[in-house]
């Protein structure tokens, strides 16, 4: 995976493919490569370049000292479409990737053509926080420290649905994978932290870029009534649920969440095309 200097960090990246381009950022405490399975190839085959890359903090990116603001995630994201030079693109997050988007979207539309938003929130509850500063709290511990099966079983609480939880293959799976790789470190509790960044609803007014909010119906972290708050304060914005998933719906339905991403991806491609004003607005 080539790495790229961004603002005296180094980020890592991949690239493939031809054509509009589209950036997928990540969760929280996730890999890029959380997209392979499904977005990458469902991308690809609709005749998109695709970008991923790890955000600060998630190594083999730099992880320097925190404390990591949204505004610093966003930053690094700008530097990477400028420095890669495929700007306008089409921005694809989930989670805290979505909260980045949304905000890159805001303070660089001259930088994004649309942002589709998978599992996003404009502020967090008092549950919400305290299940952020937890994650923190748990993920500076270490897995050992809290028991790796109790944090495995945990985790896949609050990223899958009822649904998938009933599925004893899916359940064996994420196990195997939970257990074997479990999420740790000051990278990835910095990056919980990041999402805690207050009130943005009324920033988000200023949103001049097309947007799509997608919630999932069993998601605990961004629930789709905090889906549909950014929805509303975003001028213009659409709202889909994807039913029977929770926070990694985008894996438990990809077939679904696919289906809706590149239905958008083409209804606003042409955007990147038209005349814009000093401020990136169409």
């Amino acid at each position: 995976m080539p790495t790229i200097r961004v603002d005296g960090i180094d980020l890592a990246y991949e690239e493939r493919g031809s054509g509009p381009p589209v950036l997928l950022i990540s969760p929280a405490a996730s890999r890029a490569t959380l997209w392979e399975l499904h977005q990458v190839p469902a991308l690809l085959a609709a005749g998109h370049r695709v970008i991923t890359f790890d955000n600060r903090g998630m190594a083999p990116s730099s992880c320097p000292p925190g404390p990591y603001r949204l505004a610093d995630l966003v930053a690094d994201a700008a530097g990477l479409i400028r420095a890669l030079g495929h700007g306008p693109v089409t921005v694809v997050g989930a989670s805290m990737g979505a909260m980045i988007g949304q905000e890159l979207a805001l303070a660089h539309p001259e930088l994004v053509v649309s942002a589709a938003l998978l599992g996003t929130r404009a502020r967090a509850d008092r549950f919400r926080t305290a299940m952020t500063e937890a994650s923190a709290e748990r993920v500076r511990q270490g897995a050992a420290a809290n028991g790796v099966r109790h944090v495995a079983v945990s985790l896949m609480c609050q990223l899958f649905s009822p649904r998938s939880l009933a599925d004893d293959a899916t359940v064996a799976d994420w196990l195997d994978v939970l257990t074997a790789f479990p999420i740790t470190g000051e990278g990835a509790a910095l990056q919980y932290e990041a999402t805690l960044a207050g009130d943005r609803r009324e920033a988000l007014s200023g949103v001049t870029r097309p947007v799509l909010v997608v919630s999932f119906s069993d998601d605990l972290i961004m629930p789709p009534f905090l889906g549909r708050e950014a929805a509303e304060a975003i001028p213009g914005a659409r709202y889909a649920e994807v039913p029977g998933c929770g926070h990694f719906g985008f894996l438990e339905r990809p077939e679904v969440v696919n289906r809706i991403l590149v239905d958008f991806l083409a209804r606003t491609a042409t955007a990147s095309a038209r005349p814009t004003d000093a401020a990136g607005r169409p």
